[in-house]
């Protein structure tokens, strides 16, 4: 797969998959009833950002090398192993 052409489908996986991510785990200031004067009771008591960012990232890696097998098999047979 061209540079290009896999950097382009990585961030386009990776931002994709970042909106799956983001809801699970959250629980509001609400439920935690640790509710922080001026804000929202609805908003997350523990967000954890970097732990998210990190687990898209590598699931975006992985989903990323089996669109450029498929790429390479079904595309370019002839650099995939097929005749």
């Amino acid at each position: 797969m061209p540079w290009i052409l896999g950097t382009a489908l990585y961030f386009i996986i990776w931002w994709t998959l970042l909106f799956a991510v983001l809801p699970f785990g959250v629980r509001s200031q609400h439920e935690m009833n640790q509710i922080v004067p001026g804000t929202d009771p609805g908003a997350p008591a523990r967000p954890r950002l970097g732990l998210k960012l990190l687990v898209n990232t590598v699931v975006a890696g992985l989903l990323w090398a089996v669109a450029d097998y498929f790429y390479l098999v079904y595309f370019l047979p002839g650099l995939g192993g097929q005749n």
